[in-house]
């Protein structure tokens, strides 16, 4: 199951931009996170397949959800100027971000990839 994010809980559980100069990832597993917004229709194609890969790799990895409308500093703290964007988060490497709706099979392969799960 998706997790949807507020700034509180993304400082704590991804980064803690605040505190932090440098990327610092705080979860203890790799993580996807999907900045969205309910009126964006390639949001709404993707939210599916990110409840499909949440089941499929439960406790592999975490998938969380930020709405970029209410969650506007969280947004413009990441440059999000288009949505859907995703901030892939490997343990102990940099972050890598995507753009736009990408199909099942290449989240699959950035999830081996990037996230090396």
């Amino acid at each position: 199951m998706t997790i949807n994010l507020t700034k509180a809980t993304f400082l704590e559980k991804v980064f803690n931009f605040e505190e932090h100069q440098e990327w610092k990832f705080e979860g203890n597993k790799p993580a996807i996170i999907d900045f969205y917004a309910d009126w964006c229709g390639p949001c709404k194609m993707l939210s599916p397949i990110l409840e499909q890969l949440s089941e499929e790799y439960k406790g592999a990895i975490d998938i969380y959800k930020i709405d970029t409308e209410v969650e506007q500093e969280l947004a413009a703290a990441f440059g999000i100027r288009s949505i859907p964007t995703m901030l892939f988060c490997p343990m102990n490497e940099a972050p890598q971000m995507a753009s736009g709706a990408l199909p099942k099979a290449e989240l699959e392969r950035v999830i081996a990839d990037v996230l090396k799960v």
